[in-house]
C-alpha cells in the first residue's frame, strides 16, 4: 500500500538539508557568513533534488550571529531568486528551536507551503583578522526584515552584571556546582565524570564529517587544565566549553507534504516534524529559587515526547544543547534520560562547532541525515538561550505521526512553578552557599565567585581572591558552606 496518500498535505516535511564549513587562515579569503548561508540554502535545494523549489520559498528565518547584517533572510531571499519570500530576522535570546517551529506550524496551518531556516557565524574568520591586528568586514545592507524577534527581557541580572560578570561560562559553573551537590558526588568524583562524558562526545565527532575537531580527546585531557587547554571556569576547562571559533553554516528546507509531492521530492528524501515546543519564561540565575534544577526543560521536554506519542527511552538518536555540561546533564535528568546513553550525534559544541547562535539547525540536519540512513527512526534536539534560561524541543521522525504536527508553549506553565528570590547588592551579613565557580581570566589572578542564600531570605553574589580558600573550593564541595559576606567580598564564617 502506498502510504503517501495517507499523509495529511499539511504535515510539515524536513526535505532539504544543507551545510558547509570553511577553515580558510587568509581571513581576507575567507567568505563572509551571508555567502555561506546562501550556500547551505543551496545545498539545501539540491539535496532535495529541486532546485526549483528555492524561488517558491514563502519565508526565510535567520538567528542572528556576530555579524552585522541589517537583513540577511532578505538578502538570500533575492539570492536565491525568492523575492516575495517574507524575511525574518531573531536576535540573540531567541530560541532557535523557536524558528523552526514556527516555520512548521505556519506549514501545518496552511499559512505557507514552504520555509527557509538558514544560519552561519564565521568565528575563525574574526579570530585570524583579529590575530593579523585587523576587523573582518563585512557588506553593508540598508534594509531591515520584514520581522525582527527579540526577547521580552534582559538574559543577565542587573546584579550580574554589576558584579563585573560578561561571559555565561561563569553562571553555567555556578549552576554546575548546584547540580553536583545536589547528586551528592564528590568535586573529584564529578570531575571525572565530565572527563568521561566529554571523551565520548569528541569520538562521536570524529565519526562526524561535519564536525571542526575531529580528535579524540582523553578524559585527562578534557578534565585537567593545560597550556592549550585552560581552566575558563572551575570545573570547566576550554574543552567543556562551546568552540565558537568555527566558520559553520546550515540552512533547512521545509515544506508541506502536499508541496513536495508537487516538486517531485522522493520519499527518501522526507523526515517528519512531529512535535516543537518551548518555554520563553525568563529568571536570571541569581534569581532562581532553585540552581540544580530546570523545570522548563522538564514541561517543554516531556510535552513535546507526548505530543509526539514517545516515550524518552524511545528516542533513537538524540542531541542535548552542549554548550556547557551542565545543559545536557540538566535537561537528562528532566527528560528522565540515563547520562550512560550518548547524548549528541554531532560531537557537541566543543567538538563539532559551535556556531554562534546556530547549532541547533546543524544538529538538526546532521539528525534528518541519520535519519535517512536508517540509523534511527526518531530524533530529539533541544535547545538553549541565554544561561538555561529558556527551553526547547524538536522531534523529528521517519514516518509521520498519528496527530500530525503539533507545537506547544509552555512559558506560562513554566513560571508557575518557578519560584524567585530577590537578588540584593552589597550584601552584609551571613549567607549559605548555593552556587560557586573559579573564574580563570586572561591577565588576570582566579576569582572565586559565590551566589549566597542570605540570611534575610535574598540571594547575593560576591568574590574573594583569597589563595587558600580557591584551593579548597577546587578541592572539596563549597555549597552549603557558611560564609561571610562584606559587600562584594566573601570568607568563610
Amino acid at each position: 500500500m502506498n502510504t503517501a496518500l495517507h499523509i495529511d498535505p499539511r504535515q510539515p516535511v524536513l526535505v532539504g538539508i544543507g551545510t558547509c564549513m570553511q577553515r580558510e587562515d587568509d581571513f581576507t579569503l575567507a567568505r563572509e557568513p551571508i555567502d555561506l548561508m546562501v550556500e547551505s540554502a543551496r545545498r539545501a535545494a539540491q539535496d532535495a533534488g529541486a532546485a526549483q523549489a528555492l524561488a517558491g520559498i514563502e519565508r526565510i528565518a535567520v538567528p542572528r550571529g556576530r555579524w552585522r547584517y541589517r537583513n540577511p533572510a532578505g538578502e538570500i531571499a533575492r539570492a536565491i531568486g525568492a523575492d516575495s519570500a517574507v524575511s525574518v530576522l531573531a536576535g540573540v535570546g531567541v530560541l532557535q528551536q523557536s524558528l523552526i517551529g514556527d516555520a512548521c506550524e505556519r506549514i501545518a496551518a496552511g499559512e505557507i507551503d514552504s520555509a527557509l531556516v538558514v544560519g552561519a557565524d564565521a568565528g575563525y574568520r574574526i579570530l585570524r583578522a583579529r590575530l593579523a591586528g585587523q576587523r573582518a568586514g563585512e557588506r553593508q545592507q540598508d534594509d531591515r526584515p520584514d520581522v525582527n524577534l527579540e526577547p521580552e527581557e534582559e538574559l543577565l541580572h542587573p546584579a550580574e552584571l554589576r558584579a563585573g560578570i560578561r561571559m555565561p561560562v561563569a553562571l553555567y559553573a555556578i549552576l554546575e556546582s548546584a547540580w553536583r551537590a545536589k547528586q551528592g558526588w564528590t568535586v573529584d568524583q564529578h570531575r571525572q565524570r565530565l572527563g568521561a562524558m566529554y571523551q565520548r562526545f569528541s569520538e562521536i565527532a570524529a565519526g562526524n564529517p561535519q564536525a571542526w575537531r575531529r580528535k579524540p580527546a582523553s578524559a585527562i585531557e578534557i578534565r585537567e587544565a593545560s597550556e592549550h587547554n585552560p581552566m575558563q571556569a572551575f570545573p570547566y576547562t576550554r574543552l567543556h566549553c562551546a568552540t565558537w571559533n568555527v566558520d559553520q553554516a546550515a540552512a533547512m528546507l521545509l515544506c508541506s507534504a502536499g508541496r513536495a509531492r508537487q516538486l517531485g521530492i522522493a520519499r527518501a528524501k522526507w523526515v517528519y516534524a512531529l512535535a516543537s515546543t518551548e518555554s520563553n519564561h525568563m529568571v536570571p540565575v541569581s534569581a532562581r529559587a532553585e540552581l540544580a534544577s530546570c523545570p522548563g526543560a522538564r514541561l517543554a521536554g516531556q510535552a513535546a515526547l507526548a505530543l509526539a506519542g514517545i516515550r524518552a527511552s524511545g528516542i533513537d538518536l538524540l542531541d542535548l544543547y552542549s554548550c556547557f555540561p551542565i545543559a545536557v546533564e540538566s535537561y537528562a535528568q528532566e527528560l528522565g534520560l540515563s547520562l550512560a546513553r550518548d547524548m549528541t550525534v554531532t560531537g557537541g559544541m566543543p567538538f563539532a562547532g559551535g556556531p554562534f547562535n546556530n547549532y541547533v539547525l546543524q544538529t538538526t540536519c546532521r539528525i534528518a541525515e541519520l535519519i535517512r540512513e536508517r540509523r534511527g527512526r526518531t530524533g530529539l534536539v533541544s535547545s538553549v538561550s541565554g544561561i538555561l534560561t529558556k527551553q526547547g524541543f524538536g522531534v523529528w521522525s521517519s514516518e509521520p505521526g498519528a496527530g500530525g504536527f503539533s507545537f506547544q508553549d509552555l512559558s506560562a506553565d513554566t513560571a508557575r512553578v518557578s519560584g524567585t528570590k530577590n537578588v540584593v547588592d552589597a550584601f552584609h551579613g551571613h549567607g549559605e552557599v548555593a552556587g560557586y565557580t573559579v573564574l580563570y581570566e586572561k591577565g588576570q589572578l582566579p576569582r572565586a565567585l559565590v551566589l549566597a542564600d542570605t540570611e534575610s531570605g535574598g540571594r547575593a553574589l560576591a568574590w574573594s581572591e583569597n589563595p587558600a580558600l580557591i584551593r579548597r573550593m577546587e578541592a572539596s564541595e563549597f555549597c552549603g558552606a557558611r560564609i561571610e559576606l562584606q559587600g562584594d567580598v566573601f570568607a568563610p564564617a
